[in-house]
């Protein structure tokens, strides 16, 4: 949130709603999921796609971004959120696969209903 024609690209979306992940939890996401709120934007931080130095490390700046009032998530809730329902069949075979690889359990589950 610090690059101008990074923030400027933003603003030109029209949309106020911010999805983010970061190499370093404590450093990227920490300071510009706070910087985004500060802009007006509504913050969706993506747990489970950022990485901290530590897992304390981690932890210690989710909890700082959620106290700020960034919104926790995973990678599938963000995935299945862009879904939304599984009649959207434009976007269902892709999803699909990238569930059954990424997803663990769930993906397991896709595959056997």
């Amino acid at each position: 949130m610090e690059d101008e024609k990074f923030v400027a690209a933003v603003k030109a979306t029209g949309r106020k709603k911010l999805v983010m992940a970061a190499l370093w939890t404590e450093v990227c996401l920490a300071m510009a999921g706070p910087e985004g709120m500060k802009a007006g934007y509504e913050v969706y931080a993506v747990e489970d796609a950022s990485g901290g130095t530590s897992i304390t490390a981690h932890n210690a700046a989710m909890r700082r971004i959620e106290q700020a009032g960034a919104v926790p998530m995973t990678a599938l809730q963000v995935l299945l959120e862009y879904q939304r329902d599984w009649a959207h069949k434009e976007t269902y075979d892709a999803v699909i696969e990238a569930v059954k690889e990424h997803c663990g359990a769930y993906g397991q589950g896709v595959e056997y209903a």
